[in-house]
C-alpha cells in the first residue's frame, strides 16, 4: 500500500492492519506457541511481528509528510494534508484492533497466552487492589507484588501525556519507531474488548463501541505526536533542517504536538464523564 494511495483511500488501511495483525498472531500462535521459553512472552511477539510488517509503511508516510513541509507554506493547508495521513493510521490501527479483538474470541485457549502482558496491563489499570485475581482471572498465571491504582481525569491526562511523550521521543529517535507504542495500544485495547465480551462475538460491537468512544481522538493524539516527531527525524535524515526550512519545519510540528495536547484532554474528558456515562 503506498501512502499516497492509503491518504486517498485510507478506508482501506483497516484491511491492510488487519491482515497485518491477524498473520502476526497467527505466527506467535503456531509457530512460537509451543515453544517452552518464547510463549512466555508471546504477547510482545505479537506486537513486535506486527511492527516490522508496518514499519515500511509508517517511514514512507511520515517521508512524504515531511517532503509536504518543504513544498507548503499555508500552515493551515498543510494541517488539513497531515491530516489525510492520520486518517490513513487510524483506519490500520482500527484495524488492529478488531482483528485482535476477534482472535482473542476465536482462540479462547490461548488468549491469556497470546495477551499475557497486554491482559496484566489491563488488570493493573481495572483492578489494581485485585491484581492477582484479576490475572489468573483470565488465564495469566498470577505473580507476586501490588500494583497501586490511580484515577479520575488528572491521572488520566498524566498518563495519556506521558504515552505522547514517549511516542514524540521514540519518533524522533527511530522515525516511524512509535509505531511500537501504537500497535502495543491497539493489543491493550483489543484485550480490553475481549474480556468486555464475556467470550461473547455477539457482545464485539458494543465492547468496540465502549473502548472506541474515547479511544479513537486518544490515539488520533498519539498519531498525531508520532508524526510531529517523525517528521522532524526524516528532516534530519534528509539535511534538510537548514536555512528557512529549519523554522518551517520545526514550526510544524510543535503545532502537531499542541494539537495532540488539545485532542487528548479532549479524550480524558470523554473517557471520565461520556463513557461512564453510556456504558
Amino acid at each position: 500500500m503506498k501512502p499516497k494511495h492509503a491518504e486517498r483511500r485510507p478506508w482501506e488501511m483497516f484491511f491492510v492492519g488487519a491482515f497485518w495483525a491477524s498473520v502476526a498472531l497467527l505466527l506467535v500462535t503456531f509457530v512460537f506457541g509451543n515453544d517452552s521459553v518464547l510463549k512466555d512472552g508471546s504477547g510482545l511477539l505479537v506486537v513486535t511481528f506486527t511492527v516490522i510488517a508496518c514499519m515500511p509503511f509508517m517511514y514512507y508516510v511520515i517521508k512524504l509528510e515531511e517532503e509536504k513541509d518543504i513544498e507548503i507554506s499555508n500552515s493551515g493547508k498543510l494541517i488539513k494534508e497531515h491530516s489525510k495521513a492520520i486518517r490513513a493510521m487510524m483506519w490500520m490501527f482500527l484495524g488492529f484492533v478488531v482483528a485482535l479483538s476477534i482472535w482473542y474470541l476465536v482462540l479462547p485457549n490461548s488468549a491469556g497466552q497470546n495477551f499475557n502482558f497486554q491482559i496484566k496491563t489491563f488488570c493493573a489499570i481495572n483492578s489494581p487492589s485485585h491484581y492477582s485475581y484479576c490475572i489468573e482471572q483470565h488465564g495469566v498465571p498470577s505473580m507476586t507484588g501490588s500494583v497501586t491504582g490511580a484515577n479520575a481525569l488528572l491521572a488520566i491526562f498524566a498518563n495519556n501525556i506521558y504515552v505522547l511523550i514517549f511516542t514524540i521521543l521514540f519518533s524522533l529517535v527511530f522515525g516511524a519507531g512509535a509505531i511500537f507504542i501504537l500497535v502495543w495500544n491497539a493489543s491493550v485495547i483489543a484485550a480490553a474488548i475481549g474480556i468486555f465480551t464475556k467470550g461473547r462475538l455477539i457482545n464485539l460491537p458494543l465492547a468496540l463501541g465502549r473502548y472506541m468512544i474515547h479511544g479513537i481522538p486518544e490515539i488520533g493524539a498519539y498519531f498525531i505526536g508520532a508524526l510531529a516527531g517523525g517528521i522532524v527525524s526524516v528532516a534530519v535524515i534528509r539535511k534538510d533542517l537548514r536555512g528557512e526550512g529549519t523554522w518551517k519545519i520545526l514550526q510544524d510540528s510543535l503545532l502537531l504536538i499542541i494539537i495532540a495536547i488539545g485532542v487528548l484532554i479532549v479524550a480524558a474528558l470523554m473517557e471520565v464523564y461520556l463513557t461512564p456515562l453510556l456504558f
